[in-house]
């Protein structure tokens, strides 16, 4: 009887491993899923640069293949312009990255035989969000990196924990003419669990609703 029962106990271990392994799977499963959103986001974010209209602020780089001593990179003056090699003075503002990129290669193309091949990027650009709700400090929050809901915010001094329903957060953001609803759970941040990353664009609005109170 003794020994039976040894070998039960014994038999026991390697489901009980098994359940843990499954539960460790699934686990990091989990957690390659959202990196995976969270990097999916945010290029998703850096592709809708190219469509962006360029400001005083926004930080241009022109590079130029072949002749890194021409690259050229500063911050859109308040006038509107930069200045590139050889060109001088140019305007910037109120085009796109794509729209100055075709300009430079045609102003170039005289000069330069690689003219074809010059890029404009953008390192850092400066853009407004929008935070109203049950926040501290509703209001315009100015950005100049990828911003995240969360960080967004913390920016208008932090959610009113008494009034603020976290899990049902919306961002309010305008594509192709039409107003789009994105709704964000942030409620880890109550419990410390894990919580959406959604990056921001240019104008959007985050609204932080109230709890529903019955009175």
């Amino acid at each position: 009887m003794k020994t039976k029962s040894i070998i039960q106990h014994f038999a026991f271990w390697p489901a009980i491993a098994s359940v843990f392994a499954l539960a460790f799977f699934s686990l990091l499963t989990g957690c390659q899923t959202n990196n995976r959103a969270a990097m999916e986001s945010a290029g998703a974010l850096m592709q809708g640069t190219n469509d962006m209209v360029l400001k005083a602020g926004d930080v241009v780089k022109v590079v130029f293949p072949g002749n890194e001593s021409m690259n050229a990179e500063q911050a859109i003056r308040v006038d509107g312009k930069i200045t590139v090699p050889i060109l001088g003075e140019v305007v910037a503002a109120g085009k796109t990255p794509t729209q100055l990129q075709n300009e430079l290669r045609t102003l170039y193309a005289p000069q330069l035989r690689v003219a074809s091949e010059i890029n404009v990027v953008v390192p850092s650009a400066t853009y407004d969000v929008y935070v109203t709700g049950a926040v501290a400090r509703a209001g315009k929050i100015p950005c100049n990196h990828p911003m995240t809901v969360m960080e967004a915010i913390m920016e208008s001094g932090g959610p009113d924990y008494q009034r603020a329903n976290l899990k049902a957060i919306r961002v309010i953001r305008t594509e192709n003419g039409k107003t789009v609803n994105y709704k964000v759970n942030l409620k880890g941040l109550v419990n410390g669990s894990q919580i959406d990353v959604f990056y921001l664009r240019p104008n959007d609005v985050v609204y932080v609703p109230s709890k529903i109170t019955w009175f």
